[in-house]
């Protein structure tokens, strides 16, 4: 079935700046959706962003302004550039992948720790 493998987590201070990569096991070129969503401690499970395959972006009210997510379809990849992180985006962090094709059908990584503490 189809894998994604998350890095690039990590320990970084208020203020900093953490880069994640997700990278799939099948191609990402057709019309999939990639995203990340975040898990905090004692907290659900929450939408961060989303990149369609035509480039069109959507943001948790969160980190909008603060993270960019793009994607790779050529290295089946999608990153997300986050910024100015705060104590608050501290939670592990999934890689998600959304087709409809031939049915809908969504698939999770196993998540990258962000830990965001001066």
């Amino acid at each position: 079935q189809v894998e994604l493998v998350e890095s690039g987590g990590g320990l970084v201070r208020p203020g900093g700046s953490l880069r994640l990569s997700c990278a799939a096991s099948v191609s990402i070129s057709g019309t999939a959706v990639m995203g990340w969503y975040r898990r905090a401690p004692g907290k659900e499970r929450e939408l961060v962003a989303t990149v369609t395959s035509g480039g069109i972006r959507n943001y948790g009210d969160s980190v909008r302004g603060r993270f960019t997510i793009s994607r790779d379809n050529a290295k089946n990849t999608v990153e997300m550039q986050m910024n100015s992180l705060k104590p608050e985006d501290t939670a592990v962090y999934y890689c998600h992948l959304r087709r409809r094709i031939p049915h809908l059908a969504d698939f999770w990584g196993q998540g990258t720790q962000v830990t965001v503490a001066s």
